[in-house]
């Protein structure tokens, strides 16, 4: 049964070579963007790369070493609703001073606080556990809008073409969220399983590749901000960020389907290992999780052929991305009604039914790969410049409270239940997503304005 997953891995693999290699322009517009576009995009690529190493290095064994330590499920499971927690109430207040104080600057104090998180790894005591947790919560809220935030101001502030956007958008998610994971994972398995360093030594490394992206940083970036007057009190920010929410639909309905994707996206990654060993089946993590990456690598250069088109807006093919994820997590749901298989042996390998449930699982990362730059691209031309990580921080206030009402009650609801949660979720998402389009559709000539 191993070759199934090796027979998989190949075939993306070489899906994902060959979108690649049709991207690559000999000609035309692509091919001649300007020098200094292309320094400035190959900096930022090279320090989201470092940034999402530092935290693809850690995502496969933090369970693993709070287990080492002797915790159990129950404190584990404190542990990261206090990550969520502290995103959710202190990183939602970190990230949205980059708006008065830099984004640069905001960059910063992610390496340093994601570096502090690693540090107290280095201690079993459950206190300074939880205060790396706190730590690392902040830094997540950072990583997801401080260089988004950063690179879009600078973008633009450059007077470079927004359509260029796209294609750094697309390499990012490609780089960070694909090619970086996997190489994470793999470095992340030798240094502990290979080298016997324990399973402290991702956490190590991960602040060594934190570290160089924080001088590349330092050195090379400029700063930028969107409030012109740093002495604006936090308040007022959020005043100002929840004015835009609220009475721009536009804002509200990309937040909303931020979140409720981003809340699906989520669980699936606490549901996708006892969906394909329901009985105990044995299955290959770090296989099945490189060729995940490797579908979210195919989405993101899907992505990027489909931002490329200025005739196909997101606007218009997000919400059948938010259908078809909505069918593919729906699948389990599906094979528990009408099964393939009555009989499962415990240890046993994986059953048909794990491989179907599986390649449904293939379908939503590839989809996750199609979704990031798509919605970094609607956030850039939708969300105020002047409050733009005030707002994005705003937006996953409502996902980490989800997350942390799952992981408190995981246990109390059957599997398919989560899934069907979460395939309503993007249900509502594409619905959501229909809205938007509507009202941002140029009308046509003669006709009068949509009315939502």
């Amino acid at each position: 049964m191993e070759s199934f997953y090796v027979l998989t891995f190949g075939a993306l693999a070489s899906v994902c070579a060959a979108l690649e290699v049709r991207k690559r322009p000999t000609s035309g517009k692509g091919a001649s963007l300007p020098a200094n576009f292309l320094a400035f995009r190959t900096n930022y690529l090279v320090v989201y790369a470092l940034m999402m190493a530092g935290d693809w290095l850690q995502g496969p064994y933090v369970y693993a070493l709070y287990k080492h330590y002797g915790y159990g499920t129950g404190d584990i499971g404190k542990l990261f609703i206090a990550g969520f927690g502290s995103s959710m109430i202190f990183g939602t207040i970190v990230g949205s001073l980059a708006d008065r104080y830099g984004r640069k600057l905001a960059g910063l104090t992610y390496v340093a606080t994601y570096i502090a998180s690693c540090i107290t790894k280095h201690w079993s005591d459950y206190g300074v556990l939880m205060l790396g947790r706190f730590f690392g919560g902040i830094a997540t809220s950072l990583l997801f809008t401080a260089f988004e935030s950063w690179l879009v101001s600078e973008h633009f502030s450059r007077n470079y073409d927004p359509e260029w956007l796209n294609g750094t958008f697309s390499k990012a998610i490609f780089i960070g969220n694909g090619v970086v994971s996997i190489v994470a994972g793999l470095l992340a398995n030798y240094l502990v399983t290979d080298m016997n360093f324990g399973p402290v030594a991702p956490f190590d490394a991960a602040a060594t590749f934190l570290a160089i992206g924080g001088v590349i940083i330092a050195l090379t970036w400029t700063e930028n901000r969107g409030a012109v007057n740093a002495n604006v009190s936090l308040e007022a920010s959020f005043s100002a960020a929840k004015h835009a929410i609220f009475n721009d639909k536009k804002v509200l309905y990309l937040g909303a389907m931020q979140s409720l994707f981003e809340a699906a996206m989520y669980s699936f990654v606490f549901l996708w290992t006892p969906a394909l060993s329901p009985n105990d089946e044995i299955i290959p993590h770090g296989m099945i999780f490189a060729t995940m990456m490797v579908a979210c690598m195919i989405g993101s250069s899907f992505a990027g052929q489909l931002l490329g088109d200025k005739d196909l807006r997101p606007e218009k093919y997000m919400q059948y991305v938010f259908l078809a994820s909505a069918a593919s997590l729906a699948l389990p749901i599906v094979l528990k009604i009408f099964p393939f298989q009555a009989n499962y042996t415990p240890g046993q390998s994986i059953t048909l039914e794990g491989q179907i449930t599986m390649l449904g699982f293939l379908v939503f990362e590839c989809l996750v790969g199609i979704f990031w730059p798509s919605m970094m691209k609607m956030r850039a031309t939708y969300v105020p410049e002047e409050i733009r990580s005030t707002v994005m921080n705003c937006f996953r206030i409502p996902l980490n409270l989800f997350v942390c009402i799952i992981l408190y009650n995981v246990a109390l609801f059957p599997l398919t239940a989560m899934f069907a949660m979460c395939s309503l979720f993007l249900v509502s998402a594409a619905y959501l997503q229909r809205k938007l389009e509507i009202i941002t559709s140029p009308p046509l000539r003669g006709a009068a304005p949509t009315q939502v």
